[in-house]
Parts: C-alpha cells; structure tokens; sequence
C-alpha cells in the first residue's frame, strides 16, 4: 500500500480517532477432519470443552454487566443457552458417531450448517444469530485445544480492524486500549454495533473487502464515526485536519458539560423542558449523567423483544418501579407496547402482513388482545405510587379507541382498589401523535388526554407515504416538509386550548434547526436521545424569541 487511502462504511458512533492499527487476530483453531476410534471419549471432551465455555461466557456476562448495562449484557445469556440447544448439541452428536470425526470438525460443520441456516432466513433478528453460533463454536473449538480466546491485549491504544467481530468479542476487548472499532461487514443494529455506541467507542462498520485487503497492522488511520469514513496512511494536511477536529469534538464535550445545572430557558425567558428517550433500565445512567430533565418516553417493548413469552405483570412492575425509583420524582412517560411493523415477536404469532407498518401494531394488538394489555396497565398503574409516572398510548387514530383504551383503564383500577393495592389516581395520561388522524382531529382528543407527545418519525412517513425501512425512497422523504410542520402546529395549538401539554419524542426533537420554530410553536417539551439533552439545552440557551 502506498500514500493515503480513504474508505467509506457506515458511522455507528458519532466521535473521531487517531491511531496505529491493530489487525484483530482470532485464535487460529485446528479445524482438520480426523478419523477417531473412541466416539464416546470425542463426546467427554465436548462436554467438557462446553462446560468451560460456559464459564468464560459467564465472566465476559459479567464484564458487559458493568460496561455496557444489563440489556446488551443478556446476549451473552443468550450464547450460554445457545450452547445448552439440543438441536446443535445433536448435530455435533451425530457427526462425531456417524463420521467417526474429531469433536473440533464436528462442531466446525455444526457451526457452518447453523450459521448458513440462520443467515438465509428472511428475518433480520434471526440472520444476526449467524454472528452468535459462529462465536459459541469458535469458543469451544478454543477450549478443546485448551486456547483462550479472550486474550491478546495490544500494549497501546489502537484502532481495533476486523472482518466483523462478534460480541463478546467487542466486550473482551479491553476498552482502555481500543480507539476506535472497524469492520468490514456487519450491520448498524447488530449486536456489535450497539454495544460500540454503549461504549461510546467510534466505530465504522461494513469498510468492504477492499480495505481488508489494504490495511496492514501498525500503518496510521484516521477514523470519523460521524460520516462513516477511515482514511489510512493520512497525508499531513488530513492528519491535521482530523487533530483539529479531535480537539474540537473534546473542547465541544467540555463545554456541553459546563451546560449541566443550568436551566433550559431562552435569551427571553421562554422555558422548555428537556427529556430523554430510553429503551431500557440500562440507559437510566446516561439520562442522569446528561442531566435530563425527565424521561419523555419510556420503550416498555424491551420487555417483549427479550422474552421468548409474554412479560408477567412482576417483570414488567419490577422494571417500571426501578426507572420510576432512579428518576426520584422526576416526570417518567411509558408508552404502552408499541410492536408490531419493524418490531416483532415470535410469540405474538403476529400474521405475516404485506404493509406491517399500516398493520396491526402498537395500540391495535393492546385493543384486539386486552388481556396483554390489562397485565401492562396493572403494572403500570401499580408502579405509579413510587414516582412521577406518565402513560401513553401510541398509534391513535380516533376518539373510539380513546374511550375503550380509558373504559380498559377503568376496570383495571376498580380491581386494584378491590384488592386492595394502591395507585396514583393523577397519573397523567397522554397519547402519541403520529398518524395524520391524530393531528387532524387533535381538537376533539385534547380534551380527553392530559398530554399529546409526537411521535415525528412516524408522522412523517404516514403524512408523505415514505416506508421508514425503505432507503431508496430517502430522497422523496423530506422531515422538515411544510404539511408535517403544520401537523404538529395544529396539534400544538389544540392541546393548549383544551388545557394540554405538548412534547416532541420523535427524531426532529434533536434537530437543531428547528429548534427555535417547535418554540414558536408553544411545543412545552422536546425529548431526545441522552447525549442529545445537553447540545439541545445549549441551542435553546442561544434562542431570542422576541428578536
């Protein structure tokens, strides 16, 4: 390789690194197919071989645990189970007994047929476990030639390179060492992907082949986690550019800081509250780290999406009273279950659905299945006497739902009262704005709700007919579009004349450049993501509502 080389992937963590490379090294496992004589001693050493996977996958359990949060540590519960699976444990099983073969080619195949299995399957959740029993296999291949694949620090920090790395991997890896995370493959919502922007670590991912076959260990690289780029051997002027923004980035980061304990109020006294959106128990850090001012919105389907059934009301009551607990009476809003589209659990046994996104989701599936949706409320409504608690609805289109949504709400309460349980009567209740119904008929559902919350990033591909997952229609799919705007200023002006607050939970809470016109607008409340809520505060801080 000679003189500087850019390439592009995709940014999963928004921050800059400069540094040597480090080429991420497996251990090299002997995968060559032996005849063996003695099938059963090729099983003892499996087992064996399992069982000391099995505990190093419980320390790595435990180093995510405290690293990057209960959520993105259960992956690794999941690779223990995954071990544990009789159809994979049976394969290996039948080619060591029908091919006399050494356990290490048995599982080798094992792992191949699986990860070949789960990647041709249609569904994104289940293609990632290619990634999963590749790892698990890898890890006991390892422990049956008595090597250990969680070691091989670098001395200094450098920019970790890989094919793609799987994730415990990703959490080995010593965090102090690493600058930055880049891969060839791999995609934006793998496992690997979020537990980098958990470790508020840059990285880019999906580089290609042909910077494999480039980068070599040791040369230089610049990495921008921001666009999604990787410049190596950097000629001086780049190099110089990058440091500046690497120093930028930090005094920016500073600065925010300074912002922490101030007030969320405009150069003429207009105030605003600032809230954080969370998808789980394990982000409640980083709402109080970035001194938000609530949580605007709560994602209860976490609960869903990581069981393999249904949540009990205890599960989901536990969850709902320790985020309540943590805020210490500050406001915490938790919409109701919002699955279905891009969201799916195997256990609902949801149809397959030509258009999911107008299918059955969200408040549909709580309506025409009440009985999930009672176990939520009962929570829910139990919760609420150990904190500040709001509920919202989302995905509504009309009064009628409104009424059975409240009529349902009734009759949980009268059976806590009847057995004796408390709750707050003055829960707040709100619902989202995100269908074109909702913001059009806001006049009639303001009087009836305490809040409205909009939901932009739905709204938006409702109001111009743009499919969220589909990237070939970005173009036609303009956020800041006049009709959108105006939706959310109806609904703004709605809410207010029927004594109702309310906030913006979508993406365009975030995007500075609407700031100040959501503030002309009267909108009482912008939340967004926990690394947003100092940069917003900072914007609403440079605001003059009178100039």
């Amino acid at each position: 390789m000679s003189g500087m080389m850019k390439f592009e992937g995709k940014g999963v963590y928004g921050a800059y690194a400069i540094g040597k490379i480090s080429i991420f090294k497996r251990a090299d496992n002997d995968v060559a197919q032996k005849q063996i004589s003695d099938p059963e001693a090729e099983l003892e050493r499996v087992s064996a071989a399992k069982e000391k996977a099995v505990e190093q996958l419980q320390a790595i359990y435990e180093k995510a645990l405290k690293e990057v949060g209960e959520t993105n540590a259960q992956i690794f519960e999941i690779h223990m189970m995954m071990i544990e699976d009789e159809d994979y444990n049976e394969s290996i099983e039948n080619i060591i007994r029908g091919q006399s073969v050494n356990a290490e080619y048995a599982v080798n195949e094992t792992a191949e047929n699986f990860a070949h299995m789960f990647a041709s399957m249609d569904d994104a959740y289940m293609q990632a476990r290619a990634t999963d029993v590749r790892d698990i296999s890898n890890r006991i291949i390892a422990c049956l030639s008595d090597e250990n694949i969680d070691e091989g620090f670098p001395d200094e920090k450098v920019i970790i390179f890989a094919d793609d790395l799987a994730p415990s991997e990703t959490v080995s890896l010593d965090k102090e060492k690493v600058l930055a995370f880049v891969t060839a493959y791999g995609s934006s919502n793998s496992h690997t992907a979020i537990l980098a922007r958990n470790m508020n670590i840059p990285a880019v991912i999906g580089v290609g082949e042909d910077f494999a076959a480039e980068v070599r260990n040791g040369v230089l690289a610049c990495v921008d986690g921001y666009k999604g780029e990787v410049i190596l051997d950097p000629d001086p002027e780049t190099l110089a550019e990058m440091k500046k923004k690497l120093a930028g980035d930090l005094e920016k980061k500073q600065l925010l800081l300074e912002l922490k304990g101030k007030e969320n109020i405009t150069v003429d006294g207009t105030s605003v509250k600032i809230y954080a959106n969370i998808g789980g128990l394990d982000n409640i850090g980083a709402v109080l780290a970035n001194d938000a001012g609530g949580i605007g919105l709560f994602r209860s389907e976490f609960l869903y999406l990581e069981n393999d059934d249904y949540p009990t009301e205890e599960q989901q009551f536990d969850a709902y009273k320790k985020v309540l607990e943590s805020m210490v009476n500050k406001k915490v809003i938790i919409r109701t279950l919002d699955i279905g589209a891009d969201k799916q659990a195997d256990y609902f046994k949801l149809d397959k659905e030509e258009n999911p996104a107008m299918g059955l989701r969200a408040i549909r599936i709580c309506l025409t299945r009440p009985e999930i949706f009672k176990t939520q409320l009962r929570a829910l409504f139990r919760a609420s006497v150990y904190g500040n608690l709001g509920i919202m609805f989302p995905m509504i289109t009309s009064v009628s739902e409104l009424k059975k949504i409240f009529a349902i709400c009734d009759e949980v309460k009268a059976s806590l009262k009847e057995e004796g349980i408390a709750y707050n009567e003055d829960t707040e209740m709100g619902i989202m704005i995100e269908t074109p119904a909702a913001a059009v008929i806001s006049d009639r559902l303001a009087p009836m709700v305490d809040f409205f919350s909009v939901g932009t990033n739905d709204l938006t591909q409702y109001t111009l007919a743009c499919d969220r997952q589909n990237s070939k229609i970005e173009s036609f799919c303009d956020t800041h579009h006049e009709a959108i705007l105006r939706l959310i200023e109806m609904s703004a002006v709605n809410a207010h004349k029927n004594g109702a607050w309310i906030g913006i939970c979508g993406e365009l809470a975030a995007d500075l450049t609407l700031t100040e016109t959501f503030l002309r607008m009267g909108i009482d409340e912008l939340s967004v993501s926990p690394s947003y809520v100092l940069k917003l505060r900072d914007k609403v801080r440079s605001i003059d509502l009178k100039a």
